[in-house]
């Protein structure tokens, strides 16, 4: 960003600062501007939103309250505009959508759009809710919340293995404040395969730097993948077992390369007709895997690992006994 007084351009900064939200006090990651030849700093509207941000993360994560994306599929669940959303549960019109743009709920507001999660709970607040619903809306919408009920009894061993392989589904400062999401998890390594074929040492940089770098621009991960540090740097947890049961599912195959000597190493290689679903993601998102591709591009498994042992976040996990790595330390990182 170039200084509004001088033109020339500005140093970023990045310092720890304290801010009081709803009379508590967060420490967070200030970002700012900083003018050498006026000696004053400066924020714009994406840092200003990057600083807001991680305090009303650290509040919603304190209070296990929903963060937006959470509000947002529940209303996508139940197929609603966001002000009949907010309506049923006794909100004003817009107080819904102003949550899912990132304003804070109340606790008390807050606990009806978690109670809103189980359809079960909100088929009992549609049938009492008064002038929101025509008659024929109200019938058809109580018909797709039954079918919801039915489909998630179906789909309960499924999610509990998904739960098992990435851990609790509550977003905390070790999932990049996102719901791990096995869905957005499998189109990050089918892209990563698509474009560059890693090695498997690789693929866990590509995904660790990716879910990392999104979190250093936005103060949200992609995937809300937990991640480790291990001999060879950041790994998602459990990627083994992530990485069998995707290949089972032929989203890629993994293919073993003798090298010689005993020596072996394991390729990811992509599947014919398997593309990437790109509907997944964010067009920042998708921006941030461009932007991994390109930096890493012609990259080795040596080169990457080497750098990867430059992060704070594995020098740190790693001297403390391999330990789950905060995404917190996004904003340190040295290499994207």
């Amino acid at each position: 960003m170039k200084s509004p007084f001088t033109g020339n351009e500005m140093t970023l900064v990045k310092e720890k600062k304290n801010l009081i939200f709803r009379k508590e006090e967060f420490t967070y990651t200030h970002h700012s501007y900083f003018c050498e030849d006026t000696k004053e700093s400066f924020t714009d509207t994406q840092l200003d939103t990057l600083n807001l941000t991680q305090v009303y993360n650290q509040y919603l994560d304190k209070y296990n309250l929903p963060f937006p994306e959470e509000i947002i599929s529940i209303r996508k669940k139940y197929n609603l505009p966001a002000n009949k959303m907010g309506l049923s549960l006794g909100f004003g019109v817009n107080t819904y959508r102003n949550y899912e743009s990132g304003e804070v709920p109340s606790l008390a507001n807050a606990k009806l759009i978690q109670l809103a999660k189980n359809p079960k709970s909100f088929r009992l607040l549609v049938e009492e809710s008064q002038g929101v619903f025509g008659d024929v809306e109200k019938v058809e919408l109580l018909k797709n919340i039954d079918d919801l009920i039915q489909e998630e009894r179906k789909n309960h061993f499924k999610v509990g293995l998904q739960n098992y392989i990435l851990g609790d589904s509550n977003p905390d400062i070790y999932t990049g404040y996102k719901s791990p999401n096995i869905e957005k998890l499998t189109e990050m390594i089918v892209y990563f395969t698509q474009q560059l074929s890693p090695l498997k040492t690789v693929m866990n940089k590509l995904l660790f730097y990716a879910d990392f770098l999104n979190f250093k621009k936005t103060s949200f991960s992609i995937s809300g993948t937990r991640y480790v540090a291990i001999d060879f740097g950041p790994v998602p947890n459990n990627f083994q077992t992530i990485f069998e049961k995707l290949q089972r599912e032929n989203n890629f195959i993994i293919n073993t390369i003798d090298y010689g000597n005993g020596y072996c190493g394991e390729e990811f290689k992509p599947i014919e007709n398997r593309t990437f679903n790109s509907d997944y993601f964010s067009e920042s998102e998708v921006n941030t895997l461009e932007e991994i591709v390109k930096r890493f591009n012609s990259v080795s498994r040596n080169e990457i690992v080497k750098l990867s042992h430059e992060e704070e976040a594995w020098i740190r996990n790693y001297e403390d006994g391999k330990k789950l790595i905060g995404y917190h330390y996004s904003f340190e990182l040295k290499h994207v």
